[in-house]
């Protein structure tokens, strides 16, 4: 293959590269380019292979950027409904599983194969990398890995964050946007298991596969879901959610109970059955390995009997208020996002188009937008390959 033009070049073959190409595809030539070997790798993955696509509930709250208006207007204009009718008219079963989280009913290749469709006639090179963008006055001129060339008149960014590179994952597009002279965010791994250092592992990694559910809150943001204690620390949608707010040095503080008034359920149990020792007590309502652990490490013996009313308010504030303070994370490794990006003042909220450099546009992750656990990141790749796409599909 020699070179060629293309009026559209889209750098990344995942979720918002592909559905990007859908618009693209149908008013132009479109080449999708990728080093990986399949395209969606990370859809493919995703929601333990059945792919949590979109969240009904999706809105700007639910998203972090040092910019929070700028996702308002991609969202508004292509929705979660606007996705999952296009899911439902490709014949694929859905549920909705909790708190608004759309899955497949199958696989998540199904979500593949109607990207791949969706996006065609648009031509997919896997296995290739690009070795070097310039600038032309037309657009943009690529230089391939396997020593081939291509021109665009349009050159789209997709190609994600750092977040799991055994997935193929890199710094790609923040280089790009580099080149370009766009401001970057700092970067760092969201949606990821944090870790401790070895005085508060000696009490978790025996506690691993303990889970229970909790309220987590850090710098103002509160989460309540599942917490999972693990031979690596803490994990579980509740430890993923709150990690996006969490910065090092800062402390967690979670409410074990948080559907209980735990001081008058102890101060009960201590009129009814005060014999009982207090670490079988909280053992009704905590995980038993849990509550051994806390009151060993707490000093906690005897019967609930012999507590007192302050003792069990002491109690009752521990388990509701516990202060943890992790040393890091698992980092990009499995992390699930990669928070911060392109800086959203040099993009067209309403294109994902650069400010300074006609026909460059960033989109998805790469982008300085993070979403909540459950579905957000993945709409708004959708919603800013929507934005991108249809954009450059009005060009003339």
């Amino acid at each position: 293959m020699g070179s060629r033009n293309y009026k559209t070049i889209v750098i990344g073959a995942g979720a918002a590269g592909l559905h990007c190409a859908a618009f693209t595809g149908q008013s132009g030539t479109t080449l999708v380019i990728d080093h990986a070997r399949a395209a969606g790798e990370k859809i493919r993955i995703s929601g333990g292979g059945r792919c949590n696509f979109t969240n009904i509930y999706t809105g700007p709250e639910n998203f972090l950027s040092q910019n929070p208006h700028f996702v308002k207007s991609a969202l508004a204009r292509y929705t979660p409904w606007d996705f999952i009718d296009l899911v439902g008219q490709h014949g694929i079963a859905t549920h909705e599983k909790t708190l608004g989280q759309m899955f497949c009913d199958n696989s998540a290749k199904d979500l593949i194969a109607m990207l791949l469709a969706e996006m065609q006639p648009a031509e997919l090179r896997l296995q290739i990398s690009v070795t070097d963008i310039r600038k032309t006055e037309s657009g943009f001129d690529l230089t391939l890995s396997d020593n081939t060339t291509a021109s665009c008149d349009n050159l789209v960014i997709a190609t994600g964050g750092k977040s799991i590179p055994k997935m193929g994952a890199s710094g790609f597009g923040y280089r790009v946007a580099d080149q370009f002279d766009h401001l970057l965010t700092p970067t760092r791994a969201g949606l990821v298991p944090v870790t401790f250092g070895a005085d508060d592992m000696a009490m978790i990694k025996p506690l691993a596969g303990v889970a229970l559910d909790v309220r987590v809150t850090c710098n103002g943001a509160s989460f309540d879901d599942a917490l999972l204690f693990t031979h690596r620390g803490l994990s579980g949608p509740a430890i993923l959610q709150i990690s996006n707010y969490w910065a090092e040095k800062d402390n967690i503080r979670i409410n074990l109970l948080p559907k209980l008034d735990v001081f008058d359920v102890l101060r009960s149990e201590r009129t009814d059955n005060g014999r009982r020792n207090i670490s079988t007590v909280i053992g009704d309502f905590l995980p038993g390995r849990l509550a051994a652990a806390l009151c060993k490490d707490w000093g906690l013996t005897g019967n609930i009997a012999d507590q007192s009313d302050i003792a069990l308010q002491e109690i009752s504030h521990a388990l509701c208020n516990l202060v943890i303070q992790p040393t890091g994370t698992e980092g990009y490794r499995t992390a699930e996002v990669t928070l911060g990006g392109v800086d959203t003042e040099g993009l067209n909220a309403r294109t994902m188009e650069s400010k300074t450099v006609p026909g460059l546009y960033f989109i998805g992750e790469v982008v300085d937008v993070t979403g909540w656990l459950g579905g957000y990141n993945f709409q708004w790749a959708w919603s800013s390959a929507w934005a991108a796409g249809t954009a450059i599909a009005a060009r003339r």
